[in-house]
């Protein structure tokens, strides 16, 4: 990945290095937000690892904020959410990562962080995060 922390405009996108990696990629490619009162962005093939075992944990996520100044780019968010597919975090943690992450690359009004990890041993999870300025 290129230091400027912005994607390719055309062509295959690489793979993420690292989580912090593309947490920059995604406040690199912010763009100025129109005049709309909230966002909503639901990922329905989110994977992370479990750190105790290794396996994959498979969900989704669903982010909604109201902007301040700047807007998440669609392509980041997905180059984002990539990186997580071998990072180990327990599900409790990853909204709460991914609101920060939020906080961190555009500065919203608020923004709501729901993680739902599919049921493994009969017991599905839902967590969430919420940050308001």
């Amino acid at each position: 990945m290129k230091e400027n922390y912005y994607l390719p405009r055309s062509g295959p996108m690489p793979r993420p290095g690292s989580v912090e990696e593309s947490r920059e990629v995604l406040k690199g490619e912010a763009f100025p937000a129109p005049n709309v009162q909230q966002i909503t962005f639901r990922a329905m093939e989110f994977t992370a690892v479990c750190p105790k075992t290794g396996q994959p944990d498979f969900g989704r996520v669903e982010i909604s904020y109201v902007p301040n100044e700047l807007c998440i780019e669609s392509k980041s968010l997905k180059f984002y959410l990539w990186s997580y597919r071998d990072h180990g975090a327990y599900c409790e943690s990853l909204a709460a990562n991914i609101a920060d992450d939020i906080v961190y690359a555009i500065n919203p009004k608020k923004v709501v962080v729901t993680v739902y990890q599919t049921a493994r041993g009969g017991i599905e999870l839902e967590t969430q995060a919420i940050r308001e300025n």
